[in-house]
C-alpha cells in the first residue's frame, strides 16, 4: 500500500517485519489442488494487489504470486482454516456489494482501501471473531507469500527478496560478503535446492 493509502501498511513498513514471517510447510500434494473458486481467487488478487500493490519499487503482491501461495497454504497445512478464511471473502465481497454494488474486484482503488481500513478497524460485520482478525490473518499470509521461499509459491521472480535486499540462502559466507561494504550478489536458489522464482 502506498505511504498515503489509509490502511498504514506500506512497502517500507512490511519490510521491517519480513524477517520474522513464519512459512508453512507445503506438501508437493498441496501445490495441485486449488481451494478457491474462481470469484474466491478474484477477491483474493484483489485484497493483495492492495495490500502490496505493484510500484517504483518493483512488482505487488499479485505479480509475485501470493495468492497461489495461500491458495496451496490453505489446501495444506492450513486446511483447517479454509472454510472461515473462504466465509470470510464471500463476506468481503458482501460488505462491497453492500457499499457500493459492486464486486470488491470490480471497486476502484480508493474504495477498495476504504473497505480495507474498515475491515482492520473493526467496523465490518459478517467475520468470525471479526474483521480486524480476518484482516490481520490475510496481512500476514500475503506477507508470507511475499517474502517467503519461492519453492511454497509466492515470491516469484525472488522479487520479494530483492525488495528487502536479502541476497538468498547459503551454506557460507565469504570473508569480502561479511564486510557488507557492497550489496551480497543474490543467489537465486531457494533453501529446497531449485530456482522456484520463475
Amino acid at each position: 500500500m502506498h505511504e498515503d493509502a489509509t490502511i498504514g501498511v506500506s512497502r517500507r513498513s512490511i519490510v521491517t517485519a519480513a524477517a520474522l514471517v513464519p512459512l508453512a510447510t507445503i506438501t508437493a500434494a498441496a501445490a495441485d489442488k486449488s481451494v478457491f473458486s474462481p470469484a474466491e481467487m478474484r477477491v483474493v488478487e484483489a485484497v493483495v494487489d492492495r495490500l502490496i500493490p505493484t510500484d517504483e519499487l518493483g512488482p505487488g503482491a499479485r505479480a509475485c504470486g501470493v495468492p497461489t501461495y495461500i491458495d496451496r497454504s490453505l489446501a495444506g497445512p492450513l486446511a483447517r482454516e479454509k472454510m472461515a478464511f473462504t466465509a470470510g471473502l464471500t463476506a468481503i465481497d458482501s460488505a462491497a456489494r453492500s457499499r457500493h454494488d459492486m464486486a470488491f474486484a470490480d471497486l476502484d482503488d480508493a474504495k477498495k482501501d476504504a473497505l480495507l481500513a474498515a475491515l482492520e478497524d473493526n467496523q465490518v460485520a459478517g467475520f468470525t471473531p471479526d474483521s480486524r482478525s480476518y484482516f490481520n490473518r490475510l496481512r500476514q499470509l500475503t506477507l508470507e507469500g511475499m517474502f517467503g521461499d519461492p519453492f511454497y509459491g509466492g515470491n516469484r521472480g525472488f522479487a520479494g527478496w530483492d525488495l528487502i535486499r536479502y541476497p538468498g540462502p547459503r551454506l557460507a559466507v565469504a570473508p569480502a560478503d561479511q564486510q557488507i561494504r557492497e550489496p551480497i550478489k543474490p543467489l537465486r536458489t531457494s533453501a529446497h535446492g531449485g530456482r522456484h522464482g520463475g
